[in-house]
C-alpha cells in the first residue's frame, strides 16, 4: 500500500503516539494490517490519529505474562507504527482501517494522559534500518523457507497462490508470512524484535519446524 507521507528517519516521527495493545497482532515495516474498530477509546484514537495529522498508531502486544492487571496490562517493549492508509465507516459505529507498518519502537516511557486510550513516548533510532526498503534481504534463506512454507500448508491442507508467492521480493514475504502466521505472542514478539530480515526468516522458519514436529509426534490426521 503506497504511503503519501514521507519517512526518511526517525526525525520523521513524533516522539509520542498512541498505542493499541493487540496481543498476537503484529505489524512490521511496508506490511499491512486490517482492523476492526469498535470499542469507543480506539474510535477516539483513530479520530485523533486523523485530527492531529500524523495518522499514525502504534500496534504493541500486551505482556501478559508480567502483568498485574487486567484492565491495564503491562505492555512488551518493543512495538511498530503504522500509517492508516485505508479508513471506511461500517454504518454501525464502526471504522474498517488498514494500517501500513513504517518502523519498529522502543517505548521509553508510558505516559499519564486523559485519553481513553494509551501514548507512549517512543524511540525508533534503535531500528534506523526499518526506513531502508529490502535492506538485508539478499542474506534470507528463501529456498529454506519456501520449503518450510510448503510442508505447513501440505500439513495444514491449505492452499496459497503459489505464483504470487514465488514473485514476491524476500522482505516482503519474509513479513507477510511472519504476520499471518498463526503463533502466539511470544513468537510474534520475538520475530518483531529480530534485528534483521534473516533472523526473522530463521525465527519463522523454526518456529514452523518445531510446530510441524509436533503436529507429526501427535499423529496429526493431515500427515496421512
Amino acid at each position: 500500500m503506497p504511503i503519501n507521507a514521507s519517512y526518511r528517519g526517525p526525525g520523521d516521527l513524533p516522539e509520542v503516539i498512541p498505542v493499541f495493545p493487540l496481543p498476537g497482532a503484529l505489524l512490521l515495516p511496508r506490511g499491512q494490517m486490517p482492523l476492526n474498530i469498535f470499542e469507543p477509546r480506539y474510535l477516539a484514537m483513530v479520530d485523533d490519529a486523523f485530527r492531529d495529522g500524523h495518522r499514525l498508531i502504534g500496534m504493541i502486544q500486551p505482556d501478559a505474562a508480567h502483568s498485574a492487571s487486567e484492565a491495564k496490562p503491562k505492555l512488551f517493549g518493543v512495538g511498530c507504527v503504522g500509517r492508516i492508509t485505508q479508513l471506511a465507516e461500517s454504518g454501525d459505529g464502526r471504522y474498517i482501517l488498514e494500517l501500513t507498518g513504517v518502523a519498529r519502537f522502543k517505548v521509553t516511557e508510558e505516559l499519564t494522559v486523559l485519553t481513553p486510550y494509551r501514548q507512549c513516548k517512543v524511540d525508533f533510532f534503535a531500528f534506523v534500518d526499518d526506513f531502508t526498503a529490502r535492506k538485508g534481504e539478499d542474506a534470507v534463506d528463501r529456498k529454506r523457507l519456501l520449503e518450510v512454507l510448503a510442508d505447513f500448508l501440505k500439513v495444514n491442507r491449505l492452499k496459497v497462490d503459489w505464483d504470487g508467492i514465488e514473485g514476491a521480493p524476500n522482505e516482503a514475504l519474509v513479513n507477510a508470512l511472519a504476520m499471518m502466521s498463526p503463533y502466539g505472542p511470544p513468537e510474534k514478539q520475538a520475530m518483531l524484535e529480530a534485528p534483521d530480515l534473516k533472523t526473522r526468516a530463521e525465527i519463522l522458519i523454526a518456529v514452523t519446524e518445531m510446530d510441524l514436529a509436533k503436529k507429526r509426534t501427535s499423529g496429526d490426521p493431515g500427515l496421512q
